[in-house]
């Protein structure tokens, strides 16, 4: 489950370095061109989180990971063939539509296993490998890099989903028994739809969830023109971001030990709060000129980091608890909402980048104030609810 919820970040993570390069060979518009290849697979994975999900609610969850990454596997042959950055951006979609699949699904056979704290127990380990799979993807993008050219990074790609392929196929039994299987039918998409946005604690977490992937977007956006352009550190960059990632193994790890204990939900408030603190005293070093500007930037991206390994999957798991009964679809939705609108909020985001890093620590911390509204938001519910 941990491996299918990475085939995202390594996709999008192992082509930061390769971004000079790119823009060198096929991307007149320079850096900023070449980075649509992350935007463009972003785009092709929030469209098949549509219809992944109640694709395997009606089949079953097996026959859907087969299926997309069958579809990955040839988005990365033919990105790997593209002569043109356009063919490239378009198998870029179609590998993203791929990617969709084994996302989407993971989720729901997690929701078919468990429920309740155990479930998000569960998550925030799989989480964990997905947000510590930044730590070593730009590095491993670069050593491939510079031992074959930017495009063997595609066959790398390729590589990953058959080993996906065989471990998974090998080791994860159908969870969806076929009794409990529900018909693609439209009307029954709209009611499970309805069903999940009537309910307000699983609207407010997918605002939350969307906030905090909007934040995700927005570094990966501009973190190597930070390093590159603020701080003078291109050469660097792979093993900075890796090490500033680790933090969200590592807070993910701590949540899978304490989210019994505390609460899904108290837990992202918690992380929430620390960050508006956090990002509201780096704003005042950037605007009164503090010297150290790298080294606070350093431990605020650290804590970001930590941030998302503390919210993304106690959200997720607030949002899929009441839908057990329609988790491929709920999967899908979450995703396919909080993915398209992250992405379409990160995108103009990314084009504010002066030369400073204050765009992005804005960014954050308008994103973590909305966040904490919403969560007081939620506590309001749940108690009316109890």
């Amino acid at each position: 489950m941990a491996m299918m919820f990475a085939t995202i970040a390594f996709s999008i993570d192992a082509m930061l370095p390769a971004l000079p390069a790119i823009a060198n060979d096929i991307a007149p518009g320079g850096v900023a061109q070449a980075a649509l290849v992350m935007t463009f697979f972003v785009i092709g994975m929030g469209a098949g989180t549509f219809f992944t999900g109640p694709l395997s609610d009606a089949i079953g969850r097996k026959p859907v990971v087969y299926l997309g990454l069958a579809v990955y596997a040839l988005g990365a042959v033919l990105s790997w063939l593209a002569p043109t950055l356009e063919l490239m951006l378009a198998a870029r979609v179609l590998q993203g539509l791929g990617a969709a699949g084994p996302r989407v699904v993971s989720a729901a056979i997690i929701r078919d296993l468990y429920s309740g704290r155990a479930m998000a127990s569960i998550l925030s380990l799989t989480m964990m490998v997905f947000l510590l799979v930044p730590a070593i993807a730009p590095l491993l993008g670069k050593i491939i890099m510079d031992a074959a050219g930017w495009r063997a990074i595609f066959p790398s790609f390729l590589i990953f989903a058959l080993v996906l392929l065989v471990w998974f196929g090998a080791r994860v039994s159908e969870t969806l028994p076929r009794e409990h299987r529900r018909p693609l039918r439209w009307p029954l998409m709209v009611d499970a739809v309805r069903q999940m946005f009537g309910n307000r604690t699983v609207r407010l977490s997918i605002y939350v969830q969307t906030l905090m992937l909007t934040i995700l977007f927005s570094i990966l956006t501009m973190v190597q023109p930070i390093f590159e352009v603020s701080f003078d550190r291109a050469e660097t960059f792979p093993m900075w971001f890796g090490a500033i990632a680790l933090a969200s193994g590592v807070s993910s790890l701590l949540n899978a030990a304490i989210v019994g204990r505390f609460g899904m939900r108290r837990l992202v408030t918690w992380a929430l709060t620390a960050q508006v603190v956090i990002s509201t005293v780096f704003v005042m070093w950037m605007v009164t000129d503090m010297p150290g500007l790298f080294w606070f930037y350093i431990f605020w991206q650290w804590g970001v980091m930590f941030q998302g390994g503390l919210t993304v999957a106690n959200l997720n798991a607030i949002a899929m608890e009441p839908m057990g009964h329609i988790a491929g679809m709920a999967a899908s939705v979450i995703g396919a909402v909080s993915t398209v609108l992250a992405a379409a909020f990160a995108s103009p985001i990314g084009l504010l980048f002066d030369g400073t890093p204050m765009a992005l620590v804005a960014t954050v911390l308008i994103a973590c104030i909305i966040a904490s509204v919403l969560m007081q938001q939620m506590r309001r519910a749940e108690e009316a609810v109890a």
